[in-house]
Parts: structure tokens; C-alpha cells; sequence
């Protein structure tokens, strides 16, 4: 039994430094690769993570007017309402602004006072600015309440509620036509 053994030994034997030279080869393919990919690689780059952008905080009151509420209105502290024109049809009206301390300008209902800032509404004694969706109002100064008879206690009559004025109370009595010869 011994014998059968050695002999099947002895042929797979000289094989043995064959598989062996072959099982180095491929060991020293491996390694020369693996050198020269560490020699030949491109430097690494330094990864950084993108910068966080700060997320907004969301005013819930700002979608109070879709569910039936009021929406808060905030006072603006840049804007000087210096006089109004209230007209009687909607979008004719006028507000005298000042913003930021500059020379005050005329902006009619629904126009732009500066990018970005519109007039709402025009009321009798303030004035609605939209500026970037959120409303704000400027409240008319007391003194040019009290010079227009609008003074804080008083109260202020809507268009609808005014008694209808004659079409000619503001003309001067008409004069009869004067003909006039040339010479």
C-alpha cells in the first residue's frame, strides 16, 4: 500500500516546482502591480462638506388667511407715510411716502415703492406695504391727523357710507357767453 502511495506521490512530485514557479510568478505579478499603482496614483484631494445653508424659520401666522384667520400685520419702521389721497374707486388712490429717510415720492395703489415693496392699501389714516409678501403697515402721523380734521377719536367714514356729494358743488356758478367783434 505504501508503494501505490509513493508512486502516485512521485508523479504529482514532479510536478510540484512547476505549480510552485507558477504560484510565485503570479505572487510577484501581484505585488509589482500593486507598487506601481501606489507609485502612479494622482495625490489624494481633501474632501470638505458643502457648507449648511441656514434654513428659514416659517411664520405659521403668514398662512392664517388661507384657513379663514387674519394674518399679522407688522409695523414698518423705514417708511414715513407723510400724506394719502383716498379715492373713492379702488386703485386710484395715492400715498406720499418717505423711505429710508429719502425725499418723500407719490405712489399710486398697487405700484412699487422701492424693489420689492408695493403699496397694498390706501386707507384714510394708514397705508398697507407689501414688501416681499409680508404685510406691513405706516400709520399716519398725529399731527397731519389732527390738520385734516382726522384726529384719533373721530370716526372715519367708508366710501359707501359718505352721503353722495352734487355734481356741481365744487364749480363756480356758470356765466352767460360774452361775444367777443374783432376789429
Amino acid at each position: 500500500m505504501n508503494l501505490q502511495i509513493s508512486k502516485k506521490l512521485g508523479r504529482k512530485s514532479k510536478r510540484l516546482p512547476e505549480f510552485l514557479s507558477l504560484l510565485l510568478f503570479m505572487l510577484l505579478c501581484a505585488c509589482t502591480a500593486y507598487w506601481v499603482m501606489q507609485l502612479i496614483k494622482p495625490p489624494l484631494r481633501a474632501v470638505t462638506a458643502p457648507p449648511q445653508e441656514e434654513q428659514a424659520q416659517i411664520d405659521v401666522s403668514l398662512a392664517a388667511g388661507l384657513f379663514g384667520g387674519r394674518g399679522t400685520v407688522t409695523v414698518a419702521s423705514n417708511y414715513q407715510l407723510l400724506g394719502v389721497v383716498a379715492a373713492k374707486k379702488e386703485g386710484e388712490s395715492v400715498a406720499i411716502l418717505s423711505a429710508d429717510g429719502k425725499p418723500a415720492q407719490a405712489v399710486r395703489q398697487g405700484k412699487e415703492l422701492l424693489p420689492g415693496t408695493s403699496v397694498k392699501e390706501v386707507h384714510a389714516t394708514y397705508v398697507l406695504l407689501s414688501e416681499g409678501g409680508v404685510l406691513k403697515r405706516v400709520m399716519l402721523p398725529e399731527d397731519a391727523r389732527s390738520k385734516s380734521g382726522l384726529g384719533g377719536t373721530s370716526p372715519i367714514l367708508a366710501p359707501a357710507q359718505m352721503a353722495p356729494a352734487s355734481p356741481n358743488q365744487d364749480l363756480p356758478p356758470e356765466q352767460p357767453p360774452v361775444q367777443v367783434q374783432d376789429k
